[in-house]
């Protein structure tokens, strides 16, 4: 399954819900998870953004609507990338054709 990195910064509301209610952090992952994305692992950090989260979804559209919808609650904005292992990228360079 496609691999992401989201990294996400709270918003003014969201840095609020969470001082409030810090468990809300595993509410929203339960929620992701039934949005069919499985987070692999997450990280809280310091610096411009708040979190890191490392996750599988079935599809590009799946991990935009992922983020879409996340972002929408005004808590947070979401940064999404597709990640590959570098054992899948060696894979990929010792190719001799080319897949494209």
């Amino acid at each position: 399954m496609p691999v992401y990195m989201m990294l996400t910064t709270l918003t003014q509301e969201g840095r609020k819900t969470i001082r409030d209610n810090p468990e809300r952090i595993k509410e929203v992952d339960r929620e992701v998870e039934l949005m069919g994305v499985k987070i692999l692992t997450q990280y809280a950090l310091l610096g411009p953004y708040d979190f890191v989260n490392i996750v599988e979804a079935p599809s590009d559209e799946i991990a935009a609507k992922l983020a879409i919808n996340l972002s929408a609650r005004g808590t947070v904005s979401a940064t999404t990338m597709p990640a590959m292992s570098t054992d899948r990228l060696i894979e990929v360079l010792k190719k001799k054709t080319v897949d494209w």
